[in-house]
């Protein structure tokens, strides 16, 4: 009778280390599934389409040059850091084919750090993500003042019919409305 004591003991200490085994490779894996989890949604958002790509601009001596090419009528950001300070401007391509350049920020809304558009898919309009106004695409750089997206204009950019070149003292005249956004 004790030998067969002896075996249950023996099969019920190998079970519960084979159970301590597992239990350690499922807290692993619970612990290494929010990583993963992050890391793909971050690298959804890195590679999402509407991030420009090298290609499509780049900062040339503080200068910011945007390729016409690759502008469509879907509102375009480009993100820069202009002296520590995180600025951002759109473009697209109006209906009657001429690119329209602005800050992404507004004039109403700038100081709440909020005051920034992002485009809905369906109606195209730009949304103030302070205040909520929708603002139609064919009017980015016509309409001033109110809630909208600051007119990037004529005498702030150059046209070379490849690309566009927003001026540097331009950008660095526009800094104070950028200081306090915080696009998140």
């Amino acid at each position: 009778m004790s030998t067969k004591v002896k075996l249950k003991r023996q099969s019920t200490s190998a079970g519960k280390a084979a159970n301590k085994g597992n239990a350690s490779k499922n807290l692993k894996t619970l612990l290494l599934l929010p990583g993963i989890l992050i890391a793909l949604v971050l690298g959804y958002i890195y590679f999402d389409q509407s991030t420009p790509t090298a290609e499509t601009y780049a900062e040339l001596e503080g200068n910011l040059q945007i390729v016409k090419s690759e502008i469509t009528a879907d509102a375009r950001f480009f993100p820069f850091k202009l002296d520590g300070v995180d600025m951002e401007v759109l473009a697209l391509r109006a209906d009657d084919g001429t690119i329209r350049t602005a800050l992404n920020t507004c004039q109403i809304c700038y100081s709440s750090g909020r005051g920034y558009y992002i485009q809905e898919p369906n109606t195209k309009k730009l949304v103030c993500q302070n205040c909520g106004n929708k603002f139609a695409p064919e009017n980015v750089e016509v309409i001033r003042g109110g809630c909208n997206p600051i007119p990037i204009t004529g005498e702030a950019k150059t046209d070379d019919g490849t690309n566009i070149t927003i001026a540097r003292c331009f950008l660095e005249e526009s800094k104070s409305l950028f200081v306090r956004w915080s696009k998140s």
